[in-house]
């Protein structure tokens, strides 16, 4: 078990990086979601999570550049894999961040893709909305939070941290509300919700929960509450702002 510094996540994101809280192991339930894994002061881990939306395509978040247009990504069920530099199991792409975004809150351009060097051939992409499917969504709608993040806090030293195991976890989220560019979802574990956390950010939101979820990405974790304990807040992907950007990389349905 780890307790990372949080310095980079909270660098990352307009309000913090998002992990997964009150989730469980994916087993290999969503093999097309990756992290995007770095080497850093503390340590080789991956720093932000992502979807594969094509062979090539990795679709991730725009405030998850860390100034290398050289990146790896992974989609081994855990990322604890030590060196980038030769690895077996990382992929290497060029990272691509909307040239739209602004770094403020709420920007409907917060989108990045990474372009593989090589295809993914052995993983089955998600896929994508059509054109403002999510305008509408009922008010008891579920969405399973997909990513590499931190888990639930703890106390180390009268201090809460973030715990990170480097898995691929995923969660329940209930609907809370929608906005032009975005998705607010609950995340409180009173009302049995879990959802992101530091870690989290870029990776999906998919339409549905259990025997209803798809492999639909209804949008990406952007941001949330700096305790990751109320709210997780998602970049909406069937916008026409966000369609105009992933239309240059993969063809959109």
């Amino acid at each position: 078990m780890k307790m990372r510094n949080l310095a980079l996540a909270l660098a990352l994101l307009p309000l913090g990086a998002h992990a997964i809280t009150y989730g469980v192991d994916d087993n290999g339930k969503h093999p097309f979601v990756g992290g995007l894994v770095g080497t850093f002061s503390s340590g080789t881990f991956p720093y932000c999570s992502g979807t594969l939306i094509a062979p090539t395509v990795f679709l991730t978040a725009a405030h998850c550049d860390i100034g290398q247009s050289r990146v790896y990504v992974g989609f081994e069920a855990n990322l604890d894999v030590g060196s980038t530099v030769g690895n077996p199991v990382l992929h290497t792409g060029t990272y691509i961040a909307n040239p739209a975004y602004t770094k403020s809150q709420n920007d409907p351009h917060d989108i990045a893709v990474v372009i593989l060097d090589t295809p993914i051939a052995d993983i089955t992409p998600a896929r994508l909305p059509t054109l403002n499917q999510f305008e509408r969504i009922a008010h008891d709608q579920k969405f399973t939070v997909v990513g590499y993040g931190g888990q639930e806090r703890v106390i180390d030293h009268s201090k809460p941290v973030i715990n990170y195991l480097d898995n691929r976890e995923y969660s329940v989220a209930e609907f809370n509300a929608v906005g032009p560019g975005y998705i607010r979802l609950s995340q409180n574990a009173a009302t049995g919700d879990g959802g992101g956390c530091f870690g989290d950010s870029g990776g999906p939101n998919f339409f549905g929960a259990g025997d209803g979820e798809t492999n639909i990405v209804a949008g990406t974790t952007i941001t949330g509450d700096t305790q990751c304990v109320a709210t997780n807040v998602i970049e909406r992907m069937d916008t026409a702002a966000a369609r105009e950007f992933l239309g240059n990389y993969v063809t959109l349905p």
